[in-house]
């Protein structure tokens, strides 16, 4: 049950992080839409960042059933780029078949594959820094530690 609630909630973080990179575009594209004089009728960043957070938990999901036994530190980042390609065109299949335009994967399936895969790319770049930012902050102290200790810490 522990594992599940772990995943959970790792599934929705991912989704949240997407989520705000994804806002971003949307905010930008707005913007841009704005500065032509051209008000959408859709909220754009709000729209980005709800299909944002269902890539993110969708490629977690597709992450956790094709890679659920490797840590971050042990994938390369090509094949999670990859495995993001592959869950942002599962979610815009799943997209085109709910709302009954099959064409519309035409259109949308290179675009949130390649969305996917930079999320992807750029969630394992945050997480390896994350953890590397980690071990470097909860090492042992060599000014605490005892002589023993210190020698072992550099390395002799």
């Amino acid at each position: 049950m522990r594992k599940w609630r772990r995943r959970i909630r790792g599934a929705i973080g991912m989704g949240l992080t997407w989520a705000a990179a994804w806002f971003g575009a949307g905010l930008i594209l707005l913007l841009v839409a704005l500065a032509f004089g051209n008000p959408p009728e859709v909220p754009f960043p709000l729209f980005f960042g709800l299909l944002g957070f269902l890539a993110g938990v969708t490629f977690s999901g597709v992450l956790g059933i094709a890679e659920g036994r490797l840590r971050f530190d042990q994938m390369s980042l090509p094949r999670f780029a990859g495995w993001g390609a592959v869950g942002g065109l599962l979610l815009s299949g799943v997209l085109a078949l709910a709302t009954g335009v099959g064409a519309g994967f035409l259109e949308l399936g290179p675009v949130f594959a390649l969305a996917g895969a930079g999320c992807a790319a750029g969630s394992l770049t945050l997480a390896r820094k994350a953890e590397a930012r980690e071990s470097l902050d909860g090492g042992t102290d060599v000014a605490e530690a005892s002589l023993t200790e210190s020698r072992e810490l550099l390395g002799g």
